[in-house]
């Protein structure tokens, strides 16, 4: 027994002297906070002082997830003038984020920065810095983004540079640095920009497969040829000359047309409308029994192949009906998708679940299973469900969880009308962030190798935290083949899965990013212009961008919200990221969800300034956003 009270004591102090520890680095990363904040002039008020705990209430400061240390610093746009005031923020060891963007500070590069050896992220843009940039750089490790730019930093480039291997975005675009570009060979390098300043010599091998807009604003050679899937967004888009025909048809010519052309259109309308209203009156007459010949429950248990299937529900689900139950329980048509027909479920007791008819599933049972099973082992805030699946000769059936608010498809592209509320500019944020979260969770599964292979606004719902959570997923694998491009679904396809025909990873990475476009411009993949010419939604951001006004870009419903803007911008880049042609020019699903995080942490949610407070910081988007403003988010 003694020994036992020894052991509890000794734990018991070693337990407080950790307690003591976490709580007196927090105070000295307050007290290193007031101290720059009381030696740095500002025009914007600051709600920091010494009476209130810093974790959640500080405005621009977060903690770390036990609140022992500071780890994210962002102060756009407060007005900050002067130098950055010595031996402040250089005491915040934990400091992982650090964003002055927008500011006033001048005074050369604060070298005292270096010592913070956790940084990741850098943001110090739109400045009034001078001098040469630090020549080692090595004491940053994890420096992952860097964006210098609009400042008036000299000198050269440094050569540490190429030490930081984790280094994916580096902006250094208006400057006044010279010399000769070194070589870099960073293999996660995704984002770079040295364009405008007074840099010569010829682009090295490493850079060069980064478009040539990067360097423009040089006295560089830009003599070689760009292969990769990088988008170049500089070049102004030209106008296809339209062929012009020598002979004019007749007057009676051209009327015989006309009255045939319109005959031809009534009768395809009227077939049309006859094959829609069978086809409609089929699905949805689904009282015990599902659409074109489906299984009934006197078929289930007469037919041999099939009086051994039972509906297989997992582990954790607490519903509880059997096969005969779901087919005898009245339904409606929720719409066709790519692996299938989709139907509400309403069952005796009232609930409601979705259930998904499969077509065209090339696997057997058991490679089936195996799959369902993967699937449905996935338990994610951000990943809906499956609950339970049916497998026999002639059906394929899965059953999930119904979320009555419908899919961002619908929020985005749906009736605008008096009952239709548009989605916040905070709402699409936490739609982006919730998807990238789980489809990078369904990334990590089967080793790493799991494909979701249909990533599309309406395969994604909100959560309870009214976060995004992404529905069908790794039905891919189990296909016979990926379907033919229909027009919704085209849009969201990668350039190379056209070909193949098998989804991958970088494909996901390209139909998320196409749903991140949706969401900055409420456009669908594939829509249609006044001229009902089909108008493909990553072609023509390109082509806005190129012509540099990404301000028409976003819908026109995220304008009433002030101070956005430059988040808006920085989404719109990530996107960009994600849609290069090239499919190893892509970032990872992990490196995307810490992109968009950063746009705004999640805590930010909840204690953002109201409107009126916002709207003191703002800065109105300019009707042309060169693409050097196209950064990486923060």
């Amino acid at each position: 027994m003694g020994a036992f009270y020894i052991y509890g004591y000794i734990f018991l102090v070693g337990f407080l002297s950790f307690q003591g520890n976490a709580a007196s680095f927090l105070d000295a990363d307050k007290l290193a906070l007031l101290d720059f904040v009381s030696n740095f002039p500002h025009s914007r008020s600051l709600n920091w002082n010494v009476s209130t705990p810093v974790c959640n209430n500080w405005t621009g400061v977060t903690c770390s997830q036990d609140g022992s240390r500071v780890t994210a610093i962002r102060l756009p746009g407060v007005g900050f003038t002067g130098p950055i005031p010595e031996n402040t923020l250089s005491r915040l060891s934990a400091l992982q984020i650090l964003s002055l963007r927008s500011n006033g500070i001048s005074g050369p590069f604060p070298y005292d920065l270096l010592n913070l050896k956790n940084l990741s992220y850098l943001y110090l843009q739109f400045n009034s810095f001078s001098g040469p940039l630090p020549v080692n750089f090595s004491n940053w490790k994890n420096l992952t983004s860097v964006n210098l730019s609009n400042n008036a930093f000299n000198g050269s480039i440094p050569v540490s540079i190429s030490n930081l291997t984790h280094l994916s975005a580096l902006n250094l675009a208006n400057n006044s640095l010279s010399g000769e570009i070194p070589e870099l060979e960073l293999s996660n390098l995704q984002i770079l920009d040295l364009s405008n300043n007074k840099l010569t010599g010829n682009v090295p091998k490493s850079l060069q497969r980064f478009p040539k807009s990067r360097f423009v604003g040089n006295d560089l050679s830009l003599s070689y040829t760009h292969v990769s899937g990088i988008p170049d967004v500089n070049p102004p888009l030209k106008p296809v000359p339209k062929p012009k025909g020598d002979g004019k048809l007749s007057e009676r010519a051209l009327l015989g047309i006309i009255i045939a052309g319109s005959l031809l259109g009534v009768i395809a309308f009227a077939f049309l409308l006859i094959v829609c209203c069978l086809k409609r009156k089929r699905s949805t007459d689904l009282s015990g029994k599902l659409e074109k010949g489906g299984l009934s429950p006197e078929k289930a248990i007469s037919r041999s192949q099939d009086a051994n299937n039972k509906l297989v529900f997992f582990e954790g689900c607490s519903y509880i009906f059997d096969l005969e139950d779901l087919l005898r329980a009245s339904a409606e048509v929720l719409g066709k998708g790519t692996f299938g027909m989709a139907y509400k479920a309403i069952l005796e007791d009232g609930t409601s679940v979705v259930v998904k008819r499969l077509k065209e599933v090339g696997a057997g049972k058991r490679e089936f299973e195996q799959q369902m099973e993967m699937v449905g082992s996935i338990k994610h805030e951000n990943v809906i469900e499956l609950r339970a699946y049916y497998y026999s000769k002639d059906e394929k059936l899965i059953v999930c969880d119904y979320y009555s608010q419908g899919s961002v498809a619908a929020m985005l592209h749906g009736k605008r009308g008096e009952e239709r509320t548009p989605l916040s500019w905070e709402s699409r944020l936490r739609i982006a962030i919730g998807a990238a979260r789980g489809i990078a969770k369904v990334h990590e599964e089967n080793g790493g190798k799991l494909v979701h292979g249909n990533i599309k606004s309406s395969n994604i719902f909100l959560n309870p935290q009214q976060y995004g959570c992404v529905s069908d997923l790794g039905l891919s694998t189990i296909m016979s083949q990926l379907p033919p491009l229909i027009a919704r679904a085209a849009g969201y396809r990668a350039p190379e899965v056209s070909d193949t025909r098998k989804a991958t990873q970088p494909s996901d990475v390209y139909s998320f990013g196409v749903v991140l476009l949706e969401l900055l411009t409420a456009k669908s993949p594939v829509h249609t212009t006044g001229g009902d010419e089909l108008v493909h939604l990553v072609r023509w951001v390109h082509s806005v961008v190129r012509e540099e006004w990404t301000a028409e870009v976003f819908d026109l419903e995220l304008m009433k919200y002030p101070g956005i803007e430059e988040e808006m911008v920085e989404l719109l880049q990530i996107a960009m990221a994600c849609v290069v042609r090239m499919p190893d020019q892509r970032p990872k699903m992990a490196d995307v969800v810490k992109m968009i995080e950063n746009v705004r942490r999640p805590i930010d949610f909840d204690n953002r300034p109201s409107s009126e407070a916002k709207s003191e910081t703002s800065t109105p988007l300019p009707p042309s956003l060169p693409q050097s403003e196209l950064q990486v988010p923060e």
